[in-house]
């Protein structure tokens, strides 16, 4: 048998005697020899990872941008013009920006856990006909391995005896309840791999009984290396904002290249230009319309989200997925251990007599009340619930207790909930068993279906019994049964269990005669029925409330979970996500969907119920498909092909495992689903930060190229702005002042707005149209002021005098201009600059750096720039004052036309744009 063997068998679906002839086993295990020799031919027992990305290849990411590459064209270019400075301007920026991208993302590696080795735990394998302890990454398979309650099974295992054994696989199957296993089972080659009972798989957990098995898979071959082979080789989908920006970016460079040729062209041909002088002004226009500012202030932007994200519980791994939230429109979530709490809970109580009580609290702590017609009871006032809770408590393996104000438990699942619900009326599980202590007990079985535990009470013993409805029923007399008939019953058992409650029946026994410790019990008859319970994996504290947040931000949320059908359509009740049956598709029905007819389901179904890890990845690419920007959320081993192929992969921080973390660009440092919602309003915040910072940015540069252009247009025979005085606008004055805007605040509102298209352009309607009128203004003024300032036949230093006041002109348009673009819809007279203390600390000091240049030999000889008069002053102030009411103008008027829109930045216009 060769390794992919080991994977394409369905060993779930051959008896014993075929496993073993397969595997070419023994009863005895196998010798020390040919488990090395097994060794050497599979490979040693754990899982694929990606080694840690080297400093170096962090740094080498953060120069994988077209914006980058332009920038560098353009740094080459001035090289070989000899001009030394521009170039420097140029390398100084990328250098900036690499070191601030690279530093946040090491970081962020830094705060993620590393993938660590799953499978790193020991076994006890049979070899050489003893049993011995070795490390789980050397089994092989072939070997006989013993497991017991506690252990974390160490390969995929075909089971040949079992004793009671019930199996945790949620990280594998998103299954919330641990299963029951039976080694004779066998299945069908379809089997899903959450139903197949002869089988318990790497990574699981053993939460109850005893087994010996055969080791049918290692490594890569098992369900978990299957899955993490998929995380490995997975592209996954991009982040919205590198979609968004690299299209932008290349519209820009065609812009760029397009617009220089036309005006070079048109000055050779018209303007009486020389090529020379002509190819000086198609530099000067590249650089005026490349925002050169632009790479570092939306890493700044990104940097400054990831720390606001890390403050609310959510740690950032790819500084490019920050504001993904922001842009998803589907959230496609994981239940177990996401949306729920992983941990059974009591929820609900109905005693004989038909009375129902509802039981508050999450999960295994045992904080909550139980409450009748919605008043809590107190302990000790209601004898019937009272004698439930104390059976409950009594036949009982499980442990809970509070250490330094935490609580912490061991044991089965079912066991920690009675201990818990037991709390809440003051049966406290060790006090209890000093006032009745145990003789003798019956553990829970399968193929019992009820646990048994016979205490002393009261001078006597009492048998006190839980377990399955139908067989704890038919072991009651029915007088104890109250008026209600046993098939009553048993209704009221199915109606409970369709609510998604895992339901069980308690009864008790006072005994005849005694019972020793040594006696086997008699089987119970005749017993008095105590009534039911109600279990369930409650929702997290705050979930609920983060899906309807979710919904108001216009974002749709669909549950994908491994759990039944009935479970996962009680839990989307409680969270509004569907009303009835036909509201939920389960796996089994996805198989028979095409792409194309799964793509028009992920539009209307929100809950997915019983699906194998496969079609969760089918799902999300189905939702992609659909034109859905998809951000996945998830815990387990099994949900982290889907986290890889999100647009953004959302992975929990406290339960989820090494795998999950991995695979996703941003985990939740809490677990909580809520924090979610936070996610999304800072990555919209940050998305709405880097449409200011390009706003400001193109629109300045675009002003600079009307500049230059109405200089060719009308034959004027100077450069109004030389390369280095562009550049010291674009990175120095601007470029301090956008890293700024960065910083802007929440203008609030954000969450109760519909997200953006995922068709959306950076450059839509609104930006287009403001950007054109910001450009447009400040080119004509600037330009007309450079020919008010250049007398005829000007010398050279008249020249330089007349660039010197446009220079400052464009320094005091940015300080203005920067007001407008602190809201796109608001009002810059409506919002205090001190709203912003660093934002105006930044315009002050950019205007500080060029008046100093002014008046500092340095400044003068790089840029030209030379002190002004007073009365000169006053004039450029004044006009630097008209781009406001002007885009005041435009605010209003855009209010006027789309009133609708204002929420939205005119996102729901149609796309046109770059």
């Amino acid at each position: 048998m060769d390794h992919c063997s080991q994977t394409l068998l369905a060993w779930h679906a051959l008896d014993v005697d075929g496993v073993v002839r397969k595997l070419e086993a023994g009863e005895h295990g196998l010798s020390e020899t040919e488990a090395a020799a097994r060794l050497a031919r599979y490979g040693p027992n754990h899982l694929p990872r990606k080694p840690p990305t080297p400093l170096w290849a962090i740094v080498l990411r953060q120069f994988r941008s077209p914006l980058i590459y332009i920038l560098a064209l353009a740094a080459s270019v001035s090289v070989a013009l000899g001009d030394v400075k521009d170039a420097a301007f140029i390398a100084g920026v990328l250098v900036l920006n690499a070191v601030i991208g690279s530093f946040q993302e090491w970081k962020a590696e830094q705060s993620s856990h590393a993938l660590k080795k799953l499978l790193q735990i020991r076994a006890s394998v049979h070899r050489d006909g003893k049993v011995r302890e070795v490390q789980a990454e050397d089994v092989v398979p072939g070997d006989i391995v013993w497991l017991e309650s506690g252990n974390r099974v160490p390969a995929d295992i075909r089971l040949l005896s079992a004793h009671g054994l019930e199996s945790d696989e949620s990280l594998l199957t998103g299954e919330s309840l641990p299963v029951v296993k039976e080694p004779g089972w066998i299945g069908g080659e379809a089997t899903p791999v959450a139903d197949r009972l002869n089988m318990t798989y790497a990574g699981s957990i053993i939460t109850r009984g005893r087994a010996k098995g055969l080791v049918v898979a290692t490594g890569t071959a098992t369900s978990v290396g299957q899955l993490a082979l998929d995380v490995l080789g997975e592209s996954g989908g991009r982040p919205p904002l590198l979609v968004r920006m690299e299209r932008f970016t290349q519209v820009i460079a065609v812009a760029v290249l397009v617009a220089a040729t036309i005006i070079g062209a048109l000055g050779v041909g018209f303007g009486g230009y020389s090529a020379e002088e002509m190819f000086m002004f198609a530099v000067a226009l590249a650089v005026s319309a490349i925002p050169e500012g632009l790479p570092v202030a939306m890493t700044v932007a990104l940097a400054i989200a990831t720390t606001r994200m890390a403050g609310r519980g959510l740690i950032v791994r790819r500084l490019t997925a920050v504001e993904g939230l922001g842009s998803c429109t589907l959230i496609a979530t994981d239940k177990t251990g996401t949306l729920t709490c992983n941990e059974l809970t009591v929820r609900q109580v109905c005693l004989p007599d038909g009375e129902m009580f509802q039981v508050t609290g999450e999960g295994f702590r045992p904080s909550g009340e139980v409450l009748q017609d919605g008043k809590p009871l107190e302990p000790g006032s209601h004898e019937p619930l009272e004698r439930l809770a104390r059976a409950g408590v009594l036949c009982n393996e499980a442990d809970l207790h509070q250490h330094d104000g935490s609580w912490t438990w061991r044991g089965d699942a079912v066991d920690i909930a009675f201990l818990a619900f037991g709390h809440k009326l003051g049966w406290n599980h060790e006090s209890t068993l000093d006032s009745h202590p145990q003789v003798n007990q019956i553990p829970f079985e399968p193929e019992y279906q009820f646990a048994a535990s016979y205490n002393r009470v009261a001078g006597g013993v009492s048998v006190f019994i839980k377990g399955a409805p139908e067989r704890v029923l038919a072991m009651c007399s029915e007088a104890s049964c109250g008026e209600v008939s046993p098939a009553e019953w048993d209704a009221t058992a199915v109606r409970m269990a369709a609510q998604g409650y895992r339901i069980l029946a308690l009864a008790d026994q006072r005994l005849d005669h005694p019972i020793e410790s040594d006696e086997v019990p008699p089987p119970p008859s005749r017993l008095r029925f105590l009534g039911f319970v109600g279990m369930i994996d409650p929702l997290r504290p705050g979930v609920k409330n983060a899906v309807q947040s979710c919904g108001e931000a216009g974002v749709s949320v669909s549950m994908i979970t491994g759990d039944h059908r009935v479970t996962a359509l009680a839990i989307a009740r409680d969270l509004a996500l569907a009303d009835d049956e036909s509201q939920v598709m389960t796996g089994e029905q996805l198989q028979q969907k095409s792409p194309d007819e799964l793509a028009e389901l992920v539009r209307n179904i929100r809950v997915f119920a019983r699906v194998a890890p496969r079609q969760k990845l089918e799902i999300v690419n189905a939702a992609r498909m659909a034109g859905h920007f998809v951000a996945v959320t998830g815990d387990g081993v099994n949900d982290a092909p889907a986290l890889q192929a999100a647009n953004v992969g959302v992975a929990m921080g406290k339960s989820g495992t090494d795998v999950a973390r991995e695979a996703g660009e941003l985990v939740i440092s809490d677990d909580n689903f809520a924090t979610i919602v936070a996610g999304i309003e800072e990555g919209r915040v940050a998305y709405d930060n880097i449409r200011k910072v390009i706003y400001l940015l193109i629109s300045t540069g675009a002003a600079e190229l009307v500049l230059m252009a109405l200089a060719v247009g009308t034959g004027t025979p100077y450069l109004p702005l030389m390369p280095v005085q562009i550049l010291w606008l674009n990175l120095v004055t601007n470029g301090i002042q956008d890293v700024a805007l960065a910083f802007e605040p929440n203008e609030g509102g954000v969450l109760s707005r519909q997200p953006r298209s995922p068709k959306e352009r950076i450059f839509n309607q609104l930006m287009i149209e403001r950007t054109a009128i910001a450009a447009v203004v400040m080119g004509i003024i600037g330009f007309t002021t450079f020919r008010w300032f250049l007398p005829e036949g000007a010398t050279d230093a008249e020249v330089d005098s007349a660039r010197n006041a446009l220079l400052l002109l464009m320094v005091l348009f940015e300080n203005v201009h920067i007001g407008n673009c602190r809201s796109e819809t608001k009002s810059a007279l409506v919002m205090s600059p001190l709203r912003s203390p660093i934002l105006l600390a930044g315009a002050i000091t950019a205007f500080c750096i060029h008046l100093a240049a002014m008046h500092t030999a340095w400044g003068q000889f790089v840029l030209g720039a030379e002190p002004l008069a007073p009365k000169h002053w006053g004039i450029l102030v004044l006009l630097s004052l008209t781009i406001l009411p002007v885009m005041e103008l435009h605010k209003w008027s855009w209010r006027k036309r789309y009133p609708n829109h204002t929420q939205t930045r005119g996102d729901r216009k149609p796309d046109a744009g770059t």
